[in-house]
């Protein structure tokens, strides 16, 4: 008798690629520059190994727009508690490659 395979929790595997996908797109076509590379490379390495919670955070915080996403990486201004979290962390982290 075979079995089954059980389907993980969340999104099937290509809606989840479709989405990262498009993530990484509108990262990468944020309007401003500078965010278009941090976030659209940071975007790039990062999204397929993120669990869709931190897929999720990272939506959100695209959703904010570019000026308090680079205030905020900065540290021009602080991170709202809605966006504080592991995904901002690594943002804040991130080195964008020349």
């Amino acid at each position: 008798m075979s079995e089954t395979p059980i389907q993980p929790r969340g999104e099937s595997l290509p809606a989840r690629q479709a989405r990262i996908k498009r993530l990484i797109y509108r990262a990468s076509y944020t309007g401003m520059k500078e965010t278009d590379l941090l976030l659209g490379q940071f975007a790039s390495r990062y999204l397929p190994d993120l669990d869709d919670g931190d897929l999720d955070m990272f939506e959100a915080l695209l959703e904010a727009g570019d000026p308090k996403i680079l205030a905020w990486v900065q540290g021009d201004e602080d991170v709202p508690a809605e966006f504080q979290g592991r995904v901002m962390d690594m943002i804040k982290s991130f080195r964008i490659k020349k």
